[in-house]
């Protein structure tokens, strides 16, 4: 029976204790290379948690990026650093063999944890693509539509909405009785794979978390879509090349993230529903946007933009990261020396005249 096709489960008749902890398995697979699996997710979380830290500070550092698309993106960084940290650091204990357990109050506090930052990612992304919307549709009453005051609001609604959309359904799951066995087959407390060690019809709650799943997922990605359909309307109308491209670069790094989590998204759905799929093919494909997405979108945002290399290189002197060319510096220091050079000679000049008339 497959684990993750939850229609299917049934009680199982075993009888129901009362469960303190779960114990994660991990990758089933592959402990014999659990050396190696440590290795590769320790880095995993440092270069996350370096990536995202350090586009916090650069916006934090240059007043230039004070506007609300990086106000944006440093909640996107925030909630990256979140998720990573709620998963990782447990899994890198399980793969240690240092504790492979995790209490019951614990792993539902992850699970709770992990869906409700995933929520709110979504709906961030769409507050995103609304701010482009403005910003390329109306750009002479951005400032007046996207204020300080509308920017904290739509923030603080993304992120009521994220944590409680959740709630009603996890609740009820903790209520639901498990049964003997308590070997989580994942890397972290995934919400089927829990649900799957109930011993009781848990049918109505497969049906309310599809629903609510849908929501949280569909919701947002229509409303990125219309947006997008009306950017593209918009720039459809512009004549000039360097209009159409200026436009094009607005929206480019959020047109990139956002087909990245839905096409991970597509790829964890098609390859759950693959019959005789691994436990260790289907952690690594669900575990798509929880490990990879945090840990590239902020190399989206910074790589692809001109303002976050320049900050990198002013403030933190990442020249071997984002190089500037040789002649643009010789080209700098020449127009920088003749500068001078006209002043010495402007002053020199007007000294002299001073002299004559006296």
């Amino acid at each position: 029976m497959n684990q993750y096709d939850l229609r299917d489960m049934q009680m199982n008749g075993s009888k129901a204790m009362s469960v303190t902890e779960f114990e994660l398995v991990g990758f089933p697979g592959l402990m014999d290379y659990k050396m190696l699996l440590f290795v590769g997710f320790l880095l995993l979380l440092l270069v996350t948690l370096t990536a995202n830290l350090l586009l916090l500070l650069l916006v934090s550092l240059d007043r230039r990026l004070h506007t609300p698309m990086y106000f944006f993106l440093c909640n996107l960084s925030l909630l990256d650093i979140l998720m990573t940290t709620s998963i990782i650091p447990k899994l890198l204990a399980v793969l240690s063999g240092y504790d492979k357990t995790i209490s019951f109050a614990a792993c539902f506090g992850q699970m709770y944890f992990i869906v409700s930052v995933g929520v709110t990612e979504n709906c961030l992304v769409a507050a995103m693509a609304y701010d482009r919307f403005i910003a390329v549709v109306k750009p002479l009453h951005y400032n007046v539509i996207i204020n300080f005051k509308i920017c904290l609001l739509i923030v603080t609604i993304v992120w009521m909405l994220g944590f409680l959309i959740p709630l009603v359904f996890l609740i009820l799951v903790i209520h639901l009785p498990f049964c003997a066995s308590n070997k989580i087959m994942h890397c972290f407390c995934d919400y089927p794979a829990v649900l799957s060690l109930a011993c009781a019809d848990i049918t109505d709650h497969v049906n309310g978390s599809f629903g609510i799943a849908l929501i949280a997922n569909y919701v947002p990605l229509l409303f990125v879509l219309w947006s997008y359909v009306r950017i593209i309307i918009s720039v459809l109308k512009l004549k000039s090349r360097a209009s159409l491209s200026k436009a094009f670069s607005m929206c480019s790094s959020h047109m990139t993230v956002v087909l990245m989590y839905y096409v991970s998204a597509s790829i964890v759905y098609a390859g759950l529903k693959i019959e005789g799929l691994s436990y260790d093919g289907r952690i690594f494909i669900g575990g798509l946007n929880y490990f990879l997405m945090p840990m590239v979108n902020p190399m989206i945002y910074s790589l692809r933009n001109e303002k976050m290399k320049d900050a990198a290189r002013r403030y933190i002197r990442l020249n071997f990261l984002f190089p500037q060319s040789v002649k643009n510096s010789i080209d700098g220091m020449e127009l920088g020396f003749t500068k001078k050079w006209n002043d010495v000679s402007y002053m020199n000049a007007l000294w002299h005249l001073y002299l004559l008339a006296a």
